[in-house]
């Protein structure tokens, strides 16, 4: 019986669903813990997993060829690269700021944005490649439709009519939330978005499936609580609150993660998140306390 369902974000395509869970089960727990309440039942929770279909098949030869800033696509790989660039020098005093550097030509600037960022605690330790593969990811997903669809199915298939709440982390918001809109009948339940681009302008919001109509995005049909969680210094989260741009049914809460501000596991330990869960499942109150 699934009554909670987890979708991950961008960078998991060598893991599991099993994998995954491992780290995420135990840290939802944690948090389910600190807001006081009993502990949740494995059965009860299940992976939304996707990343396989972002893994590039075995073949002979040298495998999956290295990436640099002369492989980056123009557009969204750019732009993204160059926001979560602009966005760590903001939050963090040892990235250095792009400054003058946006006069330069885009291969040249890109190398300077990945420079950059292997200084931040977000891509710390992650190589060129694992950098520009993240910001793949994103773009693949907004521009190849068959991915996109093949994604949603990921999801489609885990929700049963004992769903009651989705935990969404990074582009597994976006997933969600599209993936929610185009099943208007399934179960009432209450999502829960963890650092969360989804109002992130001229990057995310405008390519979202519905499209936004006035500058607002139309809200799922089975949500019927939503709370965003958003960690102030989080550089994918751009746009901490997600009330303005989805409607002022959301509850935006922010809290703090330490120096992985992204990382889904913090999220997953805070007591914000551990009390929404624990409370939708006792009564459905899931008023943050």
């Amino acid at each position: 019986m699934t009554r909670i369902v987890l979708v991950h974000g961008i960078a998991q395509q060598v893991k599991g669903p099993e994998t995954l869970l491992s780290d995420w089960y135990p840290a939802l727990n944690d948090g389910v813990a600190l807001a006081g309440r009993s502990g949740l039942d494995r059965s009860e929770v299940s992976m939304a997993f996707y990343g396989d279909l972002f893994r590039f098949a075995g073949h002979r030869g040298l495998g999956e060829s290295e990436l640099d800033a002369f492989d980056v696509q123009e557009g969204l790989e750019r732009n993204l690269l160059l926001q979560w660039w602009t966005s760590a020098a903001e939050q963090e005093a040892r990235v250095a700021g792009p400054g003058n550097a946006t006069r330069l030509r885009t291969p040249l600037l890109v190398q300077r944005a990945l420079d950059a960022l292997s200084h931040s605690a977000f891509f710390s330790g992650l190589s060129e490649r694992a950098m520009i593969g993240s910001a793949r990811q994103v773009r693949r997903y907004f521009t190849e439709p068959e991915v996109r669809a093949a994604v949603q199915e990921r999801l489609a298939r885990i929700i049963t009519r004992d769903t009651e709440v989705v935990v969404a982390h990074s582009l597994g918001t976006v997933v969600a939330y599209e993936a929610l809109c185009a099943h208007p009948n399934w179960p009432d339940l209450t999502l829960i978005t963890l650092g969360s681009p989804l109002a992130v302008r001229n990057l995310v919001f405008e390519r979202l499936t519905p499209p936004p109509v006035g500058g607002f995005a139309r809200w799922p049909a089975p949500v019927k609580r939503w709370i965003n969680i958003a960690d102030a210094g989080d550089v994918v989260a751009l746009a901490k609150e997600l009330a303005p741009s989805f409607g002022d049914r959301i509850r935006d809460v922010l809290v703090h993660n330490g120096a992985k501000a992204h990382d889904v596991r913090p999220y997953l330990t805070a007591r914000e998140t551990g009390t929404v869960v624990a409370d939708v499942l006792r009564d459905g109150n899931s008023e943050v306390s």
